[in-house]
């Protein structure tokens, strides 16, 4: 069997909550039930932040309320605080997926806390998970996937030593799945490849994750570069919606249809159904007003059928 490559869905969290079009809570619920038919096993589905500030956001007990029971997938919620977790822990998600920064700029943007007070903040999450039992059915495992690891909105460049070090904070807490992620998409792959071995280096027990927003034409470059330096675990966003409303000019994620089409050219295996994503990227460009947002959706798959 060729290598298997897990993308894990976001569009139903980080693809919505940029986009203008407010989707109600029914059409976010068929979005997850699309995107699951589709072979998604692992999705971002909900966040659990104020609603003041993400409003895409504000169902989210209501859409997680509203999903049938699906064994053997996993559905995740952003969180940014111990409310969030508070949340996620009522609702009932499989993994609460805390969201940090390698920069203090965006951390204070973003949550209102710097760097250092995000770790002991994700510390104090991972502690009451530990408490629950770590067990199933005892609440959310913790996965951390930090932000602006390629560059950030406020303070510029950020350093394969300021990563380095976040990484190494976030594994010395037990966290054993860590995100790394291109918020403003100024990446390039011999960077990639540079703060992967780096994040590898600080967490040599944790699974490396990353997270490409397609902002500069270089997201597909990018999940080449992370695959080839050993990353088996990508995110992307069908359709390649969404954005990150706290960082000025970041547009749309990576397109989940692109990177199936890529990797099931060159003989990897992801699970996907490249018809079925195709059909659902259209589908929510017209849901969002943005008709056929991505390539695939576009030119459609090839050899044709």
């Amino acid at each position: 069997m060729s290598r298997f490559i897990e993308i894990v869905e976001v569009g139903p969290r980080d693809g919505l909550q940029n986009e203008k079009t407010v989707l109600s809570t029914e059409e976010k619920i068929e979005l997850i039930n699309r995107m699951e038919a589709a072979g998604a096993r692992r999705l971002e589905t909900v966040s659990f932040v104020h609603p003041g500030r993400v409003p895409q956001m504000a169902d989210a007990e209501a859409v997680m309320a509203g999903l049938s029971a699906n064994p053997g997938v996993t559905r995740i919620g952003l969180v940014l605080n111990a409310r969030g977790w508070d949340r996620a822990v009522e609702t009932g998600v499989d993994q609460a997926n805390v969201s940090i920064a390698a920069s203090d700029g965006f951390a204070l943007k973003n949550s209102g806390l710097t760097v250092a007070q995000q770790i002991e903040m994700l510390g104090e999450i991972v502690g009451r998970s530990h408490n629950m039992g770590g067990g199933p059915g005892s609440g959310p495992t913790v996965t951390a996937i930090i932000s602006t690891v390629w560059g950030c909105p406020f303070d510029g460049e950020v350093s394969v030593d300021q990563v380095e070090a976040v990484v190494r904070d976030v594994a010395a807490l037990g966290v054993k799945e860590i995100g790394l992620a291109d918020t403003i998409g100024v990446g390039d792959p011999w960077a990639v490849r540079r703060k992967v071995e780096a994040a590898r280096k600080a967490a040599p027990d944790a699974r490396v994750r990353l997270h490409f927003h397609d902002t500069r034409n270089t997201a597909m470059a990018n999940i080449f570069a992370g695959i080839e330096a050993g990353i088996d675990v990508i995110d992307a966003s069908v359709g390649g919606i969404g954005g990150c409303p706290f960082a000025p000019g970041a547009t749309g994620n990576v397109a989940t249809e692109d990177v199936v089409y890529m990797l099931s050219r060159a003989g990897f295996e992801t699970g996907y159904d490249l018809d079925a994503l195709i059909e659902t990227a259209r589908w929510i460009g017209e849901k969002i007003g943005r008709p056929k947002p991505s390539a695939l959706s576009r030119a459609g798959g090839w050899p044709p059928a």
